[in-house]
């Protein structure tokens, strides 16, 4: 049975502020690394010989940990990119002992292709993600979220039952009941002779 991890993360260009896509799709021992901005793709693969070489050279435990760091760099915004004629630098970290990989950039058909599979492995993720999520159980009911005319209960208080406002009662003074507004006098047209 094939082993996939996918992880996806966002990616910007310091100099030109451009954002990009990154993901990483490991399978079968192979890391494969592709980073696009929708309109160009880079991409490279790791055997398990280079993601060995990488671990010793950075002293991870596991060829997992290149993973975890890298999602972990991404989300303190340490990771750029350095966009080149044919190819891209992925840089993880800011001092020169970091990790930097290049990613080769893509042709047309495999281009188109290359993006195709990231745009339905991202919507697949996506799908598993929403039928699995936490918060619908069948076992639970789902929450209803409170509507603008419903009293909100605050710290698990109990609720106050509402007297229903008959027609013509006064809000500030429930008691008593609304003026009516003159209507002004009706004049009869009738002949003054």
């Amino acid at each position: 049975m094939d082993v996939i991890q996918t992880s996806y993360f966002t990616v910007v260009d310091k100099k030109s502020q451009t954002r990009f896509i990154c993901c990483a799709r490991r399978k079968n021992g192979v890391l494969n690394v592709c980073l696009t901005d929708a309109a160009d793709v880079w991409s490279s693969e790791f055997t398990t010989d280079t993601l060995d070489q990488l671990r010793h050279k950075f002293a991870l435990k596991s060829t997992d940990d290149i993973l975890l760091n890298l999602r972990v760099a991404c989300s303190r915004g340490k990771v750029s990119v350095v966009i080149h004629d044919s190819s891209a630098d992925l840089c993880v970290g800011s001092g020169p002992g970091d990790l930097s990989v290049t990613l080769n950039s893509l042709e047309g058909p495999q281009a188109r292709e290359e993006l195709k599979e990231l745009l339905f492995r991202m919507a697949d993720s996506l799908t598993q993600t929403d039928s699995v999520s936490p918060s619908i159980s069948p076992v639970k009911a789902p929450q209803r979220r409170p509507t603008d005319f419903e009293p909100r209960q605050q710290n698990g208080a109990p609720s106050v039952t509402l007297k229903k406002r008959l027609p013509g009662a006064s809000l500030i003074n429930p008691g008593a009941k609304k003026k009516l507004r003159a209507t002004g006098v009706a004049f009869d047209d009738v002949d003054e002779d």
